[in-house]
């Protein structure tokens, strides 16, 4: 039968075309496959290029399996129910090939890769966590200080087991990232499931634009510099080496603290000039990949803080460059670390940008402490173990409050301006009263840094006697 309103002629031009497109579709399908498969050898004959036996015998094999692959394509090609676009079985066997090495190596499609370079230049939109997959499943490594996220209650060691309406099971960190990212002023829900908790928790997150600011610092009482490093962006090391400056100038400066806690990381570049800011000397770390070659990279000459006693604060959500900065100071003998034992990742991910825009992200090597200790999976434990005590909502100051000269009713005034100085004192001491007495680790910090203080002065006294 034909068509109503198509005659013989006009039906059998439909078919025709539809016989040249499916057989451009196949011809197309063809030259990528023969594309795709000239890679694979190119790679193949590359890896045989290597002069140990074990790589050669390794070659063999991988050419065996590649039989097997192009087996499975010829038949999809061939039998599969619906038309298959080549691009996206290559993509997802190469996805499926890298997705077997570990959970930091990934092959990324070109819109993926754009996302990944976002990470480190300007800022984006999301809710501002960092990410990865650990027991196989996504989990936080830490939310990043003041987004939306932090703001929320995301913790340190969340799985995500929900993103909307979607199980996150199976999918990658870039997967995971597209679905997480989206307009400013739209709702993400996140399900988690948290380990003190028996049910999953919802959190439903407004996006926002992530800011690239990754260090704060201001001056503690008793003469204490603080500084907070968020992650390791493009600018840390100059942003820090601004930081120190304006603190150096302060009168009565006794030490600083280097607050490192959720940090979950980011250049490699940038961990190592903060940790030679603090450094005179020494190695930063070490790197070994694959052939076994130790790669040492050392502190440059110049300590920017001038020797001055140093704590740094870490717990479970520092990671990568944040525990290499950590564990030089600590090995180093540079500063005394407090806290709770770091996230544990350890390997280095070398970017490999490829001809289609789509990029390789490959577990290439491990870091190592300056003292040769791996960070893989068993992080940097602290000199001194503090875990953070969550402050109770509701608690008041019991102490008895005292009277003072302006509290007398009609006590003289200041002048205006000394009176608003001292407005301005009060609210800038009432914040750090406030951030101080909220954060037992802070507390901790200032102490041991107190007590150093302490026991100089009473080894000067000493050594004058």
């Amino acid at each position: 039968m034909r068509p109503p309103g198509v005659s013989a002629s006009g039906h059998e031009r439909y078919e025709h075309c539809d016989e040249r497109r499916e057989q451009m579709m196949r011809t197309k399908g063809n030259i990528f496959f023969h594309q795709t498969f000239a890679v694979i050898l190119v790679i193949v004959w590359m890896i045989a290029a290597g002069t140990s036996k074990e790589a050669r015998a390794a070659t063999e094999e991988v050419y065996k399996n590649i039989e097997v692959l192009t087996e499975v394509l010829r038949k999809i090609e061939k039998n599969y129910v619906e038309g298959a676009e080549p691009k996206k079985l290559i993509y997802g066997a190469i996805k499926g090939m890298v997705g077997t090495l570990d959970p930091h190596s990934e092959f990324m499609n070109p819109d993926e890769y754009r996302e990944l370079m976002m990470d480190t230049k300007g800022s984006f939109t999301g809710v501002g966590i960092e990410i990865t997959i650990r027991d196989n499943v996504l989990t936080v490594v830490s939310p990043i200080e003041g987004t939306p996220a932090f703001e929320a209650g995301i913790k340190a060691g969340d799985q995500i087991i929900k993103i909307d309406d979607k199980r996150t099971k199976d999918f990658s960190i870039m997967e995971a990232a597209k679905a997480i990212r989206g307009a400013k002023g739209s709702k993400v829900t996140l399900t988690i499931r948290r380990e003190d908790t028996e049910q999953p928790i919802e959190f439903v997150i407004t996006r926002d634009v992530i800011p690239v600011r990754s260090v704060r610092s201001l001056l503690l009482p008793h003469g204490i510099g603080y500084v907070r490093i968020s992650n390791f962006q493009s600018n840390t090391g100059q942003e820090l080496s601004k930081a120190l400056g304006e603190m150096e100038g302060a009168e009565g400066l006794k030490g600083f603290i280097l607050d490192l806690r959720n940090n979950p990381g980011g250049l490699l570049s940038q961990a190592l000039e903060v940790a030679d800011a603090f450094l005179d000397s020494g190695v930063i770390v070490s790197i070994k990949g694959r052939d076994q070659q130790e790669e040492k990279t050392y502190a440059q000459s110049g300590d920017c803080t001038e020797g001055y006693p140093i704590v740094a604060l870490i717990n479970g959500g520092s990671a990568s460059a944040s525990e290499i900065v950590a564990g030089a100071l600590q090995d180093n003998r540079r500063a005394l670390v407090l806290g709770t034992t770091t996230f544990g990742k350890g390997s280095v991910q070398t970017l490999f940008p490829l001809s289609d825009g789509s990029g390789l992200r490959l577990t290439s090597a491990l870091y190592y402490t300056p003292n040769g200790r791996s960070i893989q999976a068993s992080g940097i434990k602290p000199d001194i173990e503090v875990a953070f005590a969550v402050p109770k909502k509701g608690t008041k100051n019991e102490k008895k409050p005292v009277i003072r000269e302006k509290d007398l009713e009609g006590h003289l005034e200041k002048d205006g301006d000394e009176q608003e100085e001292t407005k301005a004192f009060s609210k800038e001491q009432s914040r750090l009263q406030d951030l101080i007495k909220n954060d037992n680790q802070l507390r901790s910090a200032i102490q041991v840094l107190r007590s150093w203080e302490i026991l100089s002065v009473t080894e000067n006294r000493k050594t004058r006697q």
